[in-house]
């Protein structure tokens, strides 16, 4: 789930500068000249409406191919989709593994598809200079369902922190009416059994069970994590970062945070809480607890290493400890138990450290030209945005793929299995349907976000939502301009290797843990002062000029 930032020339200042976005001029340029835009557009298309082109129309988009569900011309989703919406979908598809590369040459090049899905804020900001991509926020009020969920859920801090200096955003976000944080660590819950021991609550009581497991099973390194390509160890690193009041490391590296102590942007990879997070990756390391491997080893390497015993405990989302690790397990260890601890509690407090934001949509600029264009933007709007349009790309059809009974509630159809929900059913709900896809099924309310979870998941999500929202997932905004942009993008690659290289260093006792000063001036001669001095300076202009 990547994580965000930038913002618009709002009409008012201080705490009105946070209204709602129909009132922040964001939807009214450029209205004069769509009435050459509108063929296949419905003349009334608001909240609640069922989006129907007035004729047939066709929209490339860009198509994350999943392994795990190759994309299938036959599948239901598109035929029921063109039925609903009169709209074909002309995927240009690319695998999942080459889909950042491929979208920025696609992009660069001027032949992105249409509708460019699956893209994480800030990855659309490479973009905004070459005029590629278009300022979305100029064009909601085509969009009903996705200003109505801001307006509705108060998301509104949240989508400031997209906007550019231009006080635009240009991606189209995921909404979640709560925060979900999915990733956490599964352990073996009958080995804490054994052990007595509870279930770890902090960072500390995990150290503190490692040790106990290290000590029952000397022979075995009890941690040895999976995510550790491309970024070493990228998931542990992220959760750590978060535990730390860090908006994100590892998979989800964030160059800068929020130092609200402070009450300016620090370096990430140089601040005090990332020195903390390098400190405990080390005593793991150092004390047998994790395995080194952690931070080079595939996934399938990682799998093998829980479901032979030769470790306890791995990252893990909800789908990943059902699909994965429990099957892996029981074919070779029957009485073995995995279990999904809560999110580990860390210096910063209990906190959710998740976002209400996903992934999201940009828009070609080439498609603000077409004769369909506001067609375009009312479909986008219907099937990512809508309650009826979210619950079609996740659930299928009704009396097909699943019935629903008088309180709403969904039942997947007998014969139709995801996430292990019915294991004896023949057809598969993502492989031989093409519902609940990550290119269109996120984000909503959280009846619908939560409707495949199993109980055990469910409790695990309520006792994350009774937590407090951790406020630096929303930093104040800090939008750079172009000349900004080019500068930092010119500097952060080098940056990001020194701090990965490193961080694997210090954790691997390749380098020792007194050299974190020189570490620090090494960044620092690497531009990282200068990175932050220009991110101070972009949120000090934006603070100065709307209060």
């Amino acid at each position: 789930m990547a994580q965000l930032s930038r913002r618009q020339v709002l009409l008012a200042s201080g705490a009105a500068a946070v209204v709602a976005l129909a009132g922040c001029g964001d939807d009214t340029p450029d209205k004069k000249d769509l009435d050459r835009n509108r063929t296949g557009a419905m003349d009334k298309y608001g909240i609640g409406d069922q989006f129907k082109a007035t004729e047939p129309v066709t929209f490339s988009i860009l198509y994350n191919n999943h392994p795990n569900y190759p994309l299938k011309p036959e599948w239901l989703f598109w035929t029921e989709l063109a039925g609903r919406t009169n709209v074909k979908l002309d995927p240009v598809a690319v695998p999942l593994s080459d889909y950042e590369q491929k979208r920025s040459v696609l992009v660069g090049s001027g032949d992105a598809p249409m509708i460019i899905p699956k893209t994480y804020h800030p990855q659309e900001n490479s973009y905004v200079s070459s005029g590629a991509i278009l300022p979305v926020s100029d064009y909601l009020d085509l969009m009903p369902h996705f200003k109505d969920k801001i307006e509705k859920w108060k998301l509104q801090p949240e989508m400031d922190t997209l906007r550019q200096e231009d006080g635009k955003f240009y991606l189209l976000p995921g909404l979640h009416e709560k925060p979900w944080q999915d990733y956490t660590l599964a352990v073996r819950t009958d080995v804490l059994e054994q052990l007595k021991i509870p279930s770890p609550t902090t960072w500390d009581e995990v150290y503190a069970m490692l040790k106990a497991m290290k000590a029952a099973h000397p022979d075995v390194i009890p941690f040895s994590d999976r995510f550790g390509k491309p970024n070493p160890a990228g998931n542990l690193l992220n959760m750590l970062a978060l535990a730390h009041g860090l908006p994100g490391a590892g998979w989800n590296y964030q160059p800068t945070s929020w130092d609200s102590g402070a009450g300016k942007y620090v370096f990430t990879g140089a601040s005090d809480g990332y020195r903390q997070v390098v400190e405990y990756l080390h005593k793991l390391v150092a004390e047998g607890l994790l395995d080194p491997e952690t931070f080079t080893q595939t996934d399938d390497q990682a799998r093998q290493k829980l479901a032979s015993g030769k470790s306890f405990v791995i990252s893990t989302n909800a789908q990943t400890l059902v699909n994965d690790y429990r099957p892996d397990i029981a074919k070779i260890n029957p009485n073995a138990r995995l279990g999904k601890i809560l999110f580990p509690v860390g210096p910063a407090g209990a906190v959710n450290p998740a976002t209400r934001l996903e992934n999201g949509v940009m828009i070609s600029s080439k498609a603000r030209d077409g004769k369909n264009f506001v067609a375009m933007m009312q479909f986008v709007d219907w099937l990512w945005y809508s309650d009826a349009g979210q619950e079609f790309a996740k659930w299928g059809v009704e009396g097909t793929t699943y019935t629903k009974d008088g309180s709403g509630k969904r039942t997947l159809a007998p014969d139709v299995n995801v996430i292990g929900l019915n294991p004896k059913g023949t057809k598969h709900l993502q492989k031989d349907f093409g519902f609940y896809n990550g290119v269109f099924a996120y984000g909503g309310k959280l009846d619908l976000v939560q409707s495949f979870f199993s109980p055990e998941e469910l409790e695990f999500q309520k006792e994350m939502n009774a937590r407090k929202a951790a406020p630096w997932v929303t930093p104040p905004p800090a939008p750079l301009s172009d000349s900004e942009r080019e500068q930092t993008t010119l500097w952060a690659t080098a940056l990001k290797d020194h701090v990965t290289q490193n961080t694997l260093k210090f954790a691997l006792g390749q380098r020792p843990l007194s050299e974190w000063d020189a570490y620090v001036s090494e960044l620092k001669g690497k531009n990282a002062q200068a990175y932050i001095d220009l991110v101070n300076k972009a949120y000090d202009r934006y603070r100065k000029n709307h209060g």
